[in-house]
């Protein structure tokens, strides 16, 4: 089956510099061989992040086919932290300010996502992504990698995020609630 549908990863590494093939990047393949493909990029600071974005707000003309913007950081319940700096939820809203028109920005459980209603809102008025994801509980030896691909693949067939959201639990529902999926929207 093809999709046309895309996934934007953007990692936080230690070292842009340095070449290592990730769990995520692993996983991005074998997504791939499913028919989704992915554009991954890693990062290791702000600047980083925020050129990798421009990069392909600017530069790819499949934008709009990327519904996904896939975010590997760590970090605590409303900031991440690139190479020892946090940053707060905020302040990656104003970095994709009004440029997320329609996408779902998913973090994995690499970080916690715990955003209070006011926080949350900000973020989506600020970005204009139509909703933001991820996990409650933080990895503690479980990866949210295989309930993140099974997300993902839904988003093939629908762009009703809360449709999305009920089939995941149906689906899966014990890892939805190990790992503490969670939906702003």
């Amino acid at each position: 089956m093809e999709y046309d549908k895309f996934i934007f990863c953007l990692e936080a590494v230690n070292d842009v510099e340095t070449d290592t093939e990730t769990e995520v990047v692993r996983n991005l393949e074998k997504l791939a061989y499913e028919g989704i493909d992915s554009i991954y990029k890693s990062c290791d600071t702000i600047e980083g992040m925020e050129e990798s974005l421009q990069i392909l707000l600017y530069n790819d003309h499949n934008f709009k086919n990327y519904e996904i913007i896939y975010l590997v950081m760590k970090g605590e319940a409303n900031n991440i932290c690139l190479n020892g700096y946090y940053y707060s939820i905020e302040e990656i809203a104003e970095l994709f300010e009004g440029r997320m028109k329609g996408k779902v920005i998913h973090f994995a459980n690499s970080k916690i996502l715990d955003l209070d209603e006011e926080e949350a809102q900000y973020f989506l008025d600020i970005t204009g992504a139509k909703a933001i994801s991820g996990y409650g509980i933080p990895f503690s030896g479980v990866s949210s990698i295989n309930l993140d691909k099974i997300f993902f693949s839904l988003f093939q067939d629908s762009d009703d995020v809360v449709d999305i959201v009920e089939e995941l639990h149906e689906k899966t529902y014990a890892l939805c609630k190990r790992l503490d999926f969670r939906l702003y929207y």
